[in-house]
């Protein structure tokens, strides 16, 4: 069942960066985030605790689920959405694919026995390497200063997102992994609602002008669908596996950026998409060598 969910995470997130460009454009960037994730999790928790009897969590536990929700939810998915007021939808996703580089940096860092093999290494770089390529055919758009904060912005999301991914594996209590997916959408979406105060042009806003579409669609399959999935994946899965789903993102996002929204697709991108489909294969390879290892020294 995990890896069903990795897949279906693949595609669905790869779906949002497209979904999430077409909903900001002309709208209050972390407002559109606020509603959608806020909506999403007061659904995910009060589905919970109606139908599947949930009890709240203590004190402790809630202040725990903010915090993650403002790494994970309002500094990954926040800062992302505002980003894309300027930059592609497919170049935010390419950026966003580095979570999983920053996941083993801190683990090299903090957690010596979630240290990654060569071949994972490995694996990660040569993904690393194809993304880069995509990268550089955007390198003239540097020159617009708005492009720039946008490349910024989604660096510091990818970042967050995957510490908030760290902190909440490491923390990991047994607790139920949709609730607390739940919670964070909704503290998440409540520190951008508060931020959306602060930097949100409210000079042309409507509420006749709310993408409904978007919204509902990031609301009900990118977030309380999605969000809930990759929590249990953390419950189950090693992260440097569960973060797999930074890599396909973007190739998703890519073709549906050019498909829909016209934008840039060539050979050279093409061949880049190989080249880190690759690094994931090697990924993978690593973890099952490194799994057989463990397996046998246990023997």
């Amino acid at each position: 069942m995990a890896y069903i969910y990795l897949a279906g995470i693949c595609i669905i997130w790869g779906t949002t960066f497209l979904v999430m460009r077409i909903g900001v454009q002309g709208f209050p960037p972390f407002l559109f985030a606020s509603i959608r994730q806020c909506g999403a999790g007061i659904i995910l928790v009060g589905f919970l605790m109606l139908f599947k009897k949930v009890a709240l969590p203590t004190f402790s536990h809630i202040i725990k689920q903010a915090i993650a929700g403002f790494l994970m939810i309002t500094m990954g998915n926040g800062l992302v959405s505002w980003a894309e007021v300027y930059i592609p939808s497919g170049l935010a996703a390419i950026i966003c694919s580095l979570m999983p580089v920053w996941v083993i940096i801190i683990n090299l860092t903090i957690n010596r026995s979630e240290r990654p093999n060569a071949l994972i290494v490995m694996g990660v770089l040569i993904g690393l390497a194809g993304i880069l390529i995509v990268f550089g055919e955007h390198f003239a758009d540097f020159a617009n200063s708005n492009y720039r904060i946008g490349i910024m912005l989604t660096f510091v999301a990818s970042l967050t997102w995957a510490w908030g991914s760290i902190n909440m594996k490491r923390s990991a209590d047994g607790s139920n992994p949709y609730q607390n997916a739940g919670l964070q959408m909704v503290f998440g979406g409540l520190w951008c609602f508060i931020i959306s105060l602060v930097v949100d042009d409210y000079s042309s806003f409507s509420w006749s002008t709310i993408p409904y579409l978007p919204l509902l669609y990031l609301s009900l399959v990118g977030s309380l669908a999605a969000f809930a999935m990759y929590a249990y994946l953390l419950t189950k899965l090693p992260l440097t596996i569960a973060s797999l789903f930074s890599y396909i993102n973007p190739l998703v996002a890519v073709i549906l950026g050019w498909l829909i929204l016209d934008e840039k697709l060539n050979t050279k991108i093409g061949f880049a998409i190989a080249i880190t489909v690759l690094g994931i294969y090697l990924v993978n390879l690593g973890y099952q060598r490194k799994k057989s290892m463990s397996l046998n020294q246990q023997n």
